[in-house]
């Protein structure tokens, strides 16, 4: 009677590399270059969030207060989702293309990978949030107390906020359709929960205490910071820094579920 043949050893997993700055800036810069060449890409990002804040004005039209009530929170829930929408698409075509595979299986780190994503989408909210600040205090008239560059500060973090997330649902997406799909999971309960429609303080305390871990809800009440007090102040701090660091927690947990195979 012979004897099993020993299994094989399992390969071990590749080594953990620390953030490269040269390699993450490589990244970024192949990514703007690939959405140079997508223009319906670009007008998405960018004027998206315009067209809709300006639709938005003139359905208030008869009512102008209304839209300075709301028009600084959807400032910064805009520019989240149309950023998640394109994050979420553009690394998902790279997952099935087998791009993402043919990288990793080169000198860089899922860190490099995720950070090059992130600062290049960045640079583009970077735009996005500056254009749609523009438009709504100087073409729209929104009227608000505090600072206009409080107002873009939380503009971009909720843009940076919506690009870590597509960037980590796209590790659970099998195609376009279905990263999508995440989008009623992801951002729709956000959105029926961060205060827009009623004070957070109104809702079921049980859908208030829920409200309390999304961070969209901390994005709006730092537009309403800005839209009540001149100066700055604690819970506008206090909100900033939420969203800032959920958007770094979830870029990390993204570069944790990259996977090297392609679905």
């Amino acid at each position: 009677m012979t004897s099993p043949a020993p299994a094989e050893p399992r390969p071990a997993p590749p080594p953990v590399r620390p953030l490269n700055l040269s390699r993450t800036t490589a990244t970024a810069g192949r990514v703007l270059r690939q959405l140079a060449h997508d223009p319906r890409t670009i007008a998405l990002m960018l004027l998206v969030p315009c067209v809709m804040l300006f639709l938005l004005r003139y359905v208030f039209d008869g009512s102008p207060r209304t839209f300075d009530t709301i028009g600084a929170s959807l400032l910064g829930i805009f520019p989240l989702i149309t950023m998640f929408l394109v994050t979420s698409i553009a690394t998902l075509r790279e997952r099935t293309s087998g791009t993402l595979e043919r990288l990793l299986a080169m000198p860089l780190g899922k860190g490099d990978l995720i950070a090059g994503y992130a600062l290049a989408f960045g640079a583009l909210a970077v735009v996005q949030s500056a254009l749609a600040t523009g438009l709504a205090l100087w073409f729209l008239d929104l009227d608000v107390t505090g600072s206009p560059w409080l107002l873009l500060l939380v503009a971009l973090l909720d843009a940076l906020l919506g690009t870590a997330l597509g960037l980590f649902v796209s590790a659970f997406a099998a195609s376009e359709f279905q990263a999508v799909q995440f989008m009623p999971a992801v951002i729709f309960p956000q959105l029926l929960l961060c205060g827009l429609f009623t004070p957070r303080d109104r809702m079921h305390p049980a859908l208030e205490a829920v409200s309390d871990v999304l961070p969209m809800s901390y994005a709006v009440d730092g537009m309403n910071e800005v839209l009540r007090h001149p100066d700055l102040t604690g819970v506008f701090v206090r909100d900033v820094l939420i969203v800032a660091g959920c958007a770094l927690l979830v870029l990390a947990l993204g570069a944790v579920t990259l996977r090297r195979r392609t679905a």
